[in-house]
Parts: structure tokens; C-alpha cells; sequence
């Protein structure tokens, strides 16, 4: 029996698919490389990374992080993963590119093979039918469903292409979210959307029709915050046990880590899915595993950098770490006296937030520490090295030099009085704001953040270490989760110049800890 919500980490808008005894999962990575994590499980409840269906997508400027362009907020939004006829496919939109693109493979390992289909089909979902066509739903308020030709790259010439289900309530959120499925003979379209009315939060929907052409009827079939804020329970895929029973992965909002993945058992009464037990989330679960031996790595991991390169001589990080946008490859290495991560600089940044080559994980509640020792014996006059807590709402420890001298300085951004839940974008974007700055007689130090997201905390300090004990540098700092990032906070590892370029810094022993 484990606790529901499954993960307390930042996994939203999932999507699972069950090949045999496995079930893999993938969901939203928005600017994060590589992207569009897959993970597998043996049970539905505890869950491994596996693989990335991209290491990189179109390396546009905004991808690479070139001057103050950035893709926060956008980049990869609400797969959907399907297998059909033995080959897996992942298909989802970039909300910067303005695509839609379908990654196809024979392995959920890959390689993956990346094509476009003409359109931009928002939160799409795809469904292979049985009698060989193949459609796309998608929409928000107005759900669109939409026949592809054979080749999956555009609408079918003449074929299906209509409005399924239309918001006609009274919402913050318009449908959308959707999840298509063909069961039993039976279509059902799932959904979410915000209603106004009632509890005001994330509620899930469903709709079903007896074939392609015909009405879709439905209703919303869980609307239950379990206990939480009010902050509902909604918008993933169904998936079945070997063993007949159905069960949906759903997300919460959490706060500033993010969007949580909640299991919640369906019973199909009528041909009609009821969502839980007596329309409540449960707050423990258990299922039987098809693997029970299995040993699950956790989806966070301390690092020491001792990396061995592969056949082609390069080197693959754990599957854990993701870097802020698409890394500079010849701006980073793994050195091996010592071992360490070495960033090198190769722009001028006057933010953290536009630091080419940050490394990060997701935090994982209720409490995340990270320790890292950071060497700046090669730093340069402005440069700014060390260990962040990455949202829009940021907070950081560095080490700084300046006129050949070395500085701790704590640096975070707050949002101002008037910031909506979108944040800060465009021109109204602000540097953080330095709150401490001490002298250091050495050019390497031992940082440590804890981030303790417990009963909505939310909240992150910095310490640095001195003789055997860590010391706190600066206040606590407030995190937020907003719509200018649109993810959950980030464990990073940065270096940022703020006046000459070409400095670089060593990242060793690499320590990170979950309280549970």
C-alpha cells in the first residue's frame, strides 16, 4: 500500500499505455532537454525513468537560450503515447514552434523518429481504430476530432473532421485535456475543465459515443480535491491491469513543486466510468505487480560525475538530470581529475534564468536537500557559479569573484505585489535581487539548499559550509508556481557571467536527500 498522490514530484499531464505486463507513462517536460520523459512501472504506483523520446527538438534560438530569448512557459505540452502494431508513438504540440510532432519507434528505448503533422492540435490525443483509420482529438472548449491520412503527416482528404463536445458552462477553464479511447466497441473522451460553479476547481470529465459519427454524452465524473486546498484531481489517461481493472493517472497542483500524479481506481458500470471510491480519490492504494522482484531506482539521484564515455565518445548523464533548454555541448564536460562537471561560459547573462547549460532535477517533496562542492578556481570577474532552486520566482547560493577577489552572495526574485499567476514575462522581467554577500578566502565551497514543500511551505534557504557545519546565507526564500514557467522547482547547477565570457567552474560530489 503506498500514499496517494503516487509521486511528489513534478509529473503532469500524464499519459500511460500498458504493452503486456509494463506500463509506461509519459508527460510534460515544457523547455526542459532532453524531453518528453517515458517512465515505466510494474504496478501503476512505483515508477523508474527509462528513456527521453528527444535529446533536442528544432534548437531554435529561443530552444538555446540565444540573448533573452527563452521558451519558458512553452516547449513540449500533454503527450499522448500510444502502440499500435508493434511500434510506439508519442505525438504532442510545441507551443513555441506552433507544431504538432509524432515520434514513432519500434522500442519505447528508440531511437525515435520525428516527423510533423500539418496543424497544431492542442492537448491532442491519438486513437488507431480498428478498421485501420487513425484520429486526432483536440481543442480547448471545443474539442475538435479529426481523421489523419495513412501517413500520419495531415487531415485525410475528405475525411472526419467535426466539433465532438463544446463548453457551454460556466468556467474558468474551458475543456480540454482530452484522452480518447476505443473500448469495448464504445468511444470515450476524457477531459478537464474549471468549472466556476460549485467548488470552482479542476474537474474530470467524460463522454462517450457508440461510434465515430455519432453523439458524444457525457458528464463530469470526479470532482474531489482529497482534502487538499481545493485543488482538484483531474486530466490524465486510463489504463487497464492485466487482471481486468481499470485505473486513471490524474494530476494536482502542489504548489510550487509542481503538478502531482494521483492514482484513482474506474469501474466501468454501464458502460460508463465511475472514478474512484464513491467519487473519492483514495488516499492509499495498492495493486498487484506483474514484476514484483523488480528494484525501482528513485526518480532523483546524487551524482559524482564518474562517467565513462559511450562507443561514439560521449557521455550520458543519469536519466534524472535535464538541462534548462537545449544544452551548448562544447560549453560542458566530465573532467576526470578531479571528477566533476565542468560548465564553461559562452554568453553574458544578467540572470540565472538565461544561464546556458543549467543542470537540474526535479525536487520531490516533502523536503528536498541538495549539497554540491563547487571549485571557481577558473571563474572569471562577474561570474556567478553554484546551486539554485529554478523556478520564475527563483533563489540561488554562488560563488562570485570580483576584482580578483572571491564573494558568497545569495540572490533570489520575488514576484511583485501586482504579478498574477502568469508571473513575469516580456519587458516587465526583472534580475533577482542580492541579499547577502559575504567575503570567502577560498576559491571552492560546499553549498546545501532545502526546500520544504510540506502543507503548501513552500519555501527554500541556502547554506554554505564552514568547518563541519553548514551556515545560512540569507533569508528564506518564498518559492511559486506560475504560468511563466509553467513547471514544478528545479535542483540546478549553474554558471552565468554577467561581464566576460569564457570562465568556467567544477561541480563535485553532487548529494541530494528526500525527507519523506
Amino acid at each position: 500500500m503506498k500514499n496517494n498522490p503516487i509521486i511528489w514530484s513534478d509529473y503532469p499531464d500524464p499519459d500511460v499505455i500498458r504493452v503486456e505486463d509494463t506500463y509506461y507513462m509519459i508527460s510534460t517536460t515544457m523547455h526542459f532537454m532532453p524531453g518528453g520523459v517515458i517512465l515505466r512501472s510494474y504496478d501503476l504506483i512505483h515508477w523508474e525513468i527509462i528513456t527521453y523520446v528527444y535529446e533536442e527538438l528544432d534548437r531554435t534560438p529561443a530552444q538555446c537560450l540565444v540573448g533573452d530569448e527563452t521558451i519558458y512557459g512553452k516547449g513540449m505540452w500533454a503527450a499522448s503515447i500510444r502502440y499500435h502494431n508493434s511500434k510506439f508513438y508519442v505525438c504532442f504540440v510545441c507551443n513555441d514552434t506552433g507544431k504538432t510532432y509524432l515520434y514513432h519507434s519500434n522500442n519505447i528505448m528508440g531511437p525515435w523518429e520525428k516527423q510533423i503533422i500539418e496543424g497544431f492540435y492542442h492537448d491532442c490525443s491519438l486513437l488507431f481504430d480498428d478498421d485501420g483509420r487513425v484520429f486526432i482529438v483536440y481543442g480547448n472548449s471545443k474539442i475538435h476530432l479529426v481523421e489523419l491520412n495513412k501517413e500520419l503527416t495531415e487531415p485525410k482528404v475528405g475525411g472526419i473532421s467535426r466539433v465532438i463536445v463544446e463548453e457551454k458552462g460556466n468556467v474558468t477553464l474551458g475543456y480540454e485535456g482530452a484522452h480518447f479511447y476505443k473500448i469495448n466497441g464504445k468511444y470515450y473522451l476524457f477531459l478537464i475543465h474549471w468549472p466556476k460553479d460549485g467548488f470552482g476547481r479542476r474537474t474530470e470529465a467524460c463522454y462517450v459515443a457508440n461510434s465515430i459519427e455519432s453523439e458524444f454524452v457525457g458528464k463530469d465524473v470526479l470532482d474531489d480535491d482529497m482534502g487538499y486546498l481545493n485543488q482538484g484531481v483531474a486530466q490524465g489517461g486510463i489504463v487497464d491491469t492485466p487482471w481486468g481493472d481499470w485505473f486513471a493517472m490524474c494530476f494536482q497542483d502542489h504548489g510550487a513543486i509542481g503538478r502531482i500524479p494521483v492514482l484513482i481506481p474506474v469501474q466501468f458500470i454501464n458502460d460508463f466510468p465511475v472514478f474512484g471510491i464513491e467519487n473519492k480519490v483514495p488516499h492509499y492504494i495498492t495493486i498487484p505487480s506483474t514484476y514484483p522482484e523488480h528494484v525501482y531506482p528513485p526518480l532523483y539521484d546524487s551524482d559524482n560525475f564518474n562517467y565513462i564515455p559511450d562507443e561514439k565518445g560521449r557521455i550520458q548523464l543519469k536519466k534524472v538530470w535535464q538541462w534548462n533548454h537545449t544544452p551548448e555541448h562544447n560549453l560542458w564536460c566530465i573532467t576526470k581529475q578531479p571528477q566533476a562537471l565542468r560548465i564553461i561560459s559562452g554568453k553574458i547573462s544578467g540572470d540565472v534564468t538565461l544561464a546556458t547549460n543549467t543542470l537540474t532535477q526535479r525536487m520531490v517533496g516533502p523536503v528536498t536537500t541538495a549539497t554540491v562542492t563547487v571549485d571557481g578556481r577558473q571563474l572569471k570577474n562577474g561570474d556567478f557559479a553554484g546551486l539554485c532552486a529554478l523556478q520564475g520566482c527563483y533563489g540561488l547560493i554562488a560563488l562570485t569573484k570580483e576584482d580578483e577577489k572571491f564573494y558568497l552572495a545569495m540572490i533570489g526574485k520575488e514576484p511583485k505585489e501586482s504579478e498574477s499567476i502568469w508571473g513575469i514575462k516580456g519587458s516587465d522581467k526583472q534580475s533577482g535581487k542580492e541579499y547577502e554577500r559575504i567575503p570567502f578566502p577560498q576559491s571552492k565551497v560546499t553549498f546545501q539548499l532545502k526546500a520544504n514543500f510540506y502543507d503548501n511551505i513552500d519555501e527554500v534557504e541556502f547554506y554554505y559550509k564552514e568547518g563541519e557545519s553548514f551556515v545560512k546565507l540569507g533569508p528564506t526564500v518564498k518559492l511559486y508556481f506560475k504560468l511563466d514557467h509553467f513547471t514544478g522547482c528545479r535542483v540546478g547547477l549553474f554558471l552565468y557571467s554577467t561581464k566576460t565570457v569564457g570562465g568556467s567552474v567544477g561541480f563535485t560530489d553532487f548529494f541530494y536527500s528526500v525527507k519523506e
